[in-house]
């Protein structure tokens, strides 16, 4: 928020000249969607508990898994590796040094298999970070569960899928733009065959506000990159009110409560109108806007470690007051490390407290008519949509990231934040304002350096158990196909089958589509 908003200290009736309630707020549960995308929001069931986590190897992070189910978690939400968000097996050359380090490493099916060992997957909605190796993941996802004797039905969670945002703010590419984009596309396709309840793409503006990006230019981005995914999978000749319902969005509460609230409340209405209107879409469901949020990593800071229990608190409460689906609240040690097991809890148990005893659930919306929040809500929509036009401009979200647009705005946002800190105008307790000197000994989580070694052992036995004649084949299916126009993910589905590995291929897809190099 700009200094200028900060300074207001009251807002009134002129601040919404000509406001209609009906236009601009309607009722919950419909169009424009501002005051959320169900009627009843959490007054008949809260928020989806969906805590984020991944380490070292399979086992080690079912283990994680299992313990915050005890603790009473809804969702998962896995965290992968470095080399598995990259495409490389864990005995790449390039994985040396980051095998399990920043999220658990899945090389193959017997890694699937392993992560969700003992949880039934038809019970508990699954959540997967992952971009570029998408498709290959939500594959041995979909294998393990039919393993389990799940009809495809009743599998259900989201891939985040969003590989645009990976151009724009984290990097975590492998091919360039147009078969990246392709591949987004088969797995709609793929879905709205095969898995109907799943979740195709997580719509993703948290990383783009973590590269330091104002809350308009979140919206902005992301809207622009979702619409981007509409037009191509609508070229592709999928008809938008089919795949349309299965899209979500992927947001960050960041410090700011009520301008975060107002930040989903624009982004909903925004997309609805745009959906509506500018797409062509027919059906409510294709209008609403759905969303995961997750607390504000950038923000945690290394000094005074617990003070960000109360910043995640805050920020949660923003997400919920705004009107989020599933919310994950990071834990207080993350500026330090990988979470430690009672850091993750009390993360978990801050979303059980503001479930159950600060009353937020009990009311749809209770900001609405909020003088001060319907000022805001107008405001970071009419920014938004300003920043869409420019890329419109462009000629659409590709093109301005080919230009380099978002990135170079979000340059700009970052370092006019960064100076603003360095300058004390904008305060963190215990960075610039309320320093103490002592620093006290903190836990901190270490991936096991056996880990590593461990898990190329296990991948070489997996190798060496499988079929390496019918795999070869199936790999060689998976390459006609990239050079063809068939949906890729039939035969990455029956190579990954037969034990094909994720680095085996993602590279038999760059062999065909090459990688990129900005």
């Amino acid at each position: 928020m700009t200094g200028d908003e900060r300074s207001r200290p009251e807002y009134d009736a002129e601040d919404l000249p000509g406001w209609d309630p009906e236009e601009k707020l309607g009722m919950p549960g419909s169009y424009p969607f501002t005051r959320g995308p169900y009627p009843s929001m959490y007054t008949e069931r809260p928020w989806t508990i969906r805590q984020y986590a991944g380490y070292g190897d399979a086992t080690t992070t079912n283990s994680r898994f299992r313990a915050l189910l005890d603790a009473g978690q809804t969702g998962l939400s896995v965290a992968f590796d470095l080399p598995t968000q990259m495409g490389y097996d864990s005995d790449d050359e390039m994985a040396s040094g980051e095998v399990g380090k920043v999220g658990v490493a899945v090389d193959s099916i017997a890694d699937m298999r392993a992560l969700f060992a003992g949880i039934p997957l038809a019970e508990v909605t699954t959540s997967m970070t992952i971009n570029s190796t998408a498709a290959i993941l939500l594959l041995l996802y979909e294998l393990v569960a039919t393993e389990q004797g799940i009809s495809p039905d009743r599998i259900g969670g989201t891939v985040q899928n969003d590989i645009l945002k990976e151009y724009i703010a984290r990097g975590t590419y492998i091919y360039p733009p147009g078969p990246s984009m392709r591949l987004v596309t088969d797995l709609f396709a793929y879905c709205a065959a095969e898995l109907p309840n799943w979740n195709t793409i997580s719509i993703s503006g948290y990383h783009i506000r973590e590269a330091g990006s104002t809350a308009a230019q979140e919206i902005a981005f992301t809207i622009a990159d979702g619409l981007a995914y509409v037009e191509a999978a609508s070229s592709a000749g999928l008809d938008i009110d089919r795949f349309a319902p299965r899209l979500s969005f992927f947001w960050n509460a960041h410090n700011g409560i009520f301008e975060e609230a107002a930040k989903y409340r624009a982004a909903r209405r925004l997309w609805a109108r745009l959906m509506r209107h500018r797409i062509g879409a027919t059906e409510p469901e294709s209008w609403r806007m759905r969303f995961h949020t997750q607390t504000a990593g950038s923000s945690l800071t290394a000094q005074q470690p617990l003070n960000n229990v109360t910043r995640t608190a805050y920020q949660a409460l923003s997400a919920v007051l705004g009107g989020t689906q599933s919310l994950h609240t990071n834990s207080y040690d993350e500026a330090l490390g990988l979470p430690t097991e009672e850091a993750a809890v009390v993360a978990l148990r801050t979303q059980q407290i503001l479930a159950s005893e600060t009353g937020v659930a009990e009311v749809v919306d209770p900001l609405a008519g909020s003088y001060y929040v319907e000022a805001l809500t107008d405001r970071l929509e009419a920014e938004a949509d300003a920043l869409i036009a420019r890329i419109d401009a462009y000629g659409g979200a590709v093109a301005a990231i080919e230009a380099g647009f978002q990135q170079g705005e979000i340059e700009e946002a970052a370092y006019a934040q960064a100076r603003s800190v360095e300058s004390g105008a904008e305060v963190v307790v215990g960075v610039n304002e309320f320093v103490e000197d002592h620093v006290g000994e903190q836990a901190v989580l270490k991936v096991d350096p056996a880990t590593e070694a461990a898990q190329i052992q296990g991948l070489q036995e997996h190798r060496d158990q499988r079929d390496g004649s019918a795999v070869t084949a199936a790999l060689d299916s998976v390459r006609v196909s990239a050079g063809g126009e068939d949906n890729l993910l039939y035969p990455m589905r029956e190579a990954l089958l037969l034990g094909a590995t994720l680095g085996e291929v993602s590279a038999t897809l760059e062999q065909v589509f090459g990688r990129y190099r900005p």
